[in-house]
């Protein structure tokens, strides 16, 4: 066992302002919602209903059967009063059902499986999930079903639960380690039955000791390894956590699977164990809602389709205007523009920043002082002022010959950068390049 990886940073994680408070799972349910067709990685769904319908809470109202997808339910009942294109999370509008809630408390109505969890097949597992709408909920949003069938292609042999959430201020995965361990050790054991593996590891950092206690409890006798490792950002990158617990390395342009290593979020075997025990869909998942701004800092269960500006709502507003909002964490999260962006399945947190002197005068960023700083921190050892000076030259085959490609945009780069460079940026810009060029070709 390796238990680190070469590179990463330590940030001020501000974990404190919500790691103690206890998950709000009673929150009233919104007046609107608007449910984006598109949540994960693949094809859009398309509507099943149509303006005017009735829906209840668990119904599905979006679906693809070509290529990969993952079905969308209804979170609250209620009218369909709009299928429009919407802003969602990425800043583009996108085709969204809008459900006005009407007051009932309709909900659907489907027969949980009550078996052990050996008793279930692979097979079943995998169209459970897939009908539940379960994607990965630790950001990539890829289907979860489609994961365990190629999985199960592979012959994966080892598989890693990732509770690490080593992004500053998110605590929505500590809480739910803490809440309901069960449902995370349990799903741990069906996605193990459904991939026939032994070796099954759930991986905290040692700054969760309330979790490791909880999850360490609950696993004894299940035969599933809960692991201590060092806090250090990135330690929740997929190919991190598989360097530190198997000492394994994922070749350039390589996936976790060509090595006989699958990874899922603890919050992705809740839902497969809520999909399966409790015939729930994925309409609901936990948002931390945090940041200097945010009044009174809080872990929300929300449904999918509310707005931001509900969510910060619930948590007293903002002590004053905030300078930033951003989606997911400050080091890979993404800027939003407006307050009515939805909830979507792989929203773990929401954070409103309050300015600082000086944020609005943002450096030029064009010249490198040559410390090696970057070199250093790059948990992917990659050449990121290399890289940054071919890519604003636009000189694109050079980025990808250094392997701009394996950048997973963790932002160490540029937290460490004196200079001040728009480093992830760069590579961000380059990956796309490269992307549509080699789509041309």
């Amino acid at each position: 066992m390796a238990f680190s990886f070469r590179g990463g940073i330590h940030p001020d994680y501000q974990k404190e302002r919500t790691a103690a408070s206890v998950i709000v799972s009673n929150l009233p349910q919104p007046e609107t919602v608007v449910i984006p067709l598109s949540q994960h990685i693949g094809v859009p769904c398309q509507p099943l209903v149509k303006v005017g319908d009735r829906v209840v809470e668990g119904q599905k109202i979006g679906d693809c059967q070509e290529g990969l997808c993952a079905p969308i339910h209804a979170s609250i009942p209620g009218i369909v009063k709009a299928i429009e294109p919407r802003w969602n999370v990425s800043g583009i509008k996108v085709l969204s059902v809008v459900i006005e809630n009407d007051g009932t408390n309709g909900q659907i109505e489907i027969e949980p499986y009550t078996g052990e969890v050996t008793d279930v097949t692979p097979d079943q597992i995998i169209a459970l999930a897939r009908e539940a709408g379960i994607v990965g909920m630790g950001g990539a949003a890829f289907p979860l079903h489609a994961k365990l069938r190629t999985a199960i292609d592979r012959k994966v042999t080892s598989v890693i639960i990732n509770g690490c959430e080593c992004e500053p201020f998110i605590t929505a995965d500590h809480r739910a380690m803490v809440e309901y361990p069960r449902f995370i050790v349990t799903g741990a054991e069906l996605i193990r039955h459904c991939l026939g593996v032994d070796d099954v590891v759930i991986c905290v950092e040692d700054n969760k000791p309330d979790a490791l206690a909880t999850l360490r409890a609950t696993a004894d006798g299940t035969g599933i390894t809960v692991l201590e490792l060092p806090t250090k950002y990135p330690q929740g990158g997929e190919k991190q956590l598989i360097r530190a617990v198997t000492g394994r390395e994922v070749p350039p342009g390589k996936l976790p699977m060509d090595i006989g290593c699958a990874v899922f979020n603890v919050d992705t075997c809740a839902s497969l164990y809520r999909a399966i025990y409790r015939a729930q869909p994925l309409i609901k998942r936990v948002v931390t809602v945090s940041g200097s701004a945010v009044a009174n800092p809080a872990n929300l269960l929300a449904r999918i389709g509310t707005s931001y500006r509900e969510l910060f709502r619930h948590c007293g507003g903002f002590t004053e205007e905030p300078y930033k909002i951003v989606t997911g964490g400050p080091m890979m999260g993404t800027a939003q523009h407006s307050l009515d962006i939805p909830v979507v399945k792989n929203t773990s947190s929401l954070l409103a920043f309050a300015p600082r002197g000086g944020e609005e005068a943002f450096p030029d960023g064009d010249t490198c002082i040559r410390c090696g700083r970057c070199v250093s921190v790059c948990p992917m050892r990659l050449q990121p002022t290399k890289i940054y000076e071919n890519a604003v030259l636009d000189r694109f085959s050079e980025c990808a010959a250094l392997n701009v490609q394996d950048c997973i945009e963790c932002g160490c780069c540029a937290y460490v950068c004196p200079a001040k460079l728009y480093l992830v940026q760069a590579m961000r810009m380059a990956k796309s390049q490269i992307s549509r060029e080699g789509a041309k070709k």
